[in-house]
């Protein structure tokens, strides 16, 4: 992947996580919400859990990113 191309990527995973984030935060308080009134039903209580699959895989992607980047640095070299 050319070095152009992976900064496309990294900026749009970095948007996606942030949007992902968002959607996580409204879904948890969705949850509190449906508690207070009463008993909510199970896919209100496991909604948070696709985004929070997906917050788990991009950070840590976005994590291992600069690691990546050194070690990369340090073959070519």
């Amino acid at each position: 992947m050319s070095r152009t191309k992976s900064i496309v990527v990294s900026a749009w995973l970095r948007q996606f996580h942030r949007w992902v984030a968002i959607a996580f935060t409204a879904t948890v308080v969705a949850n509190f919400v449906a508690r207070a009134i009463g008993t909510p039903s199970p896919w209100v209580t496991y909604s948070p859990l696709l985004p929070l699959a997906l917050l788990l895989l991009t950070g840590l992607y976005l994590f291992a990113l600069p690691y990546t980047v050194k070690w990369r640095t340090k073959s070519r070299a």
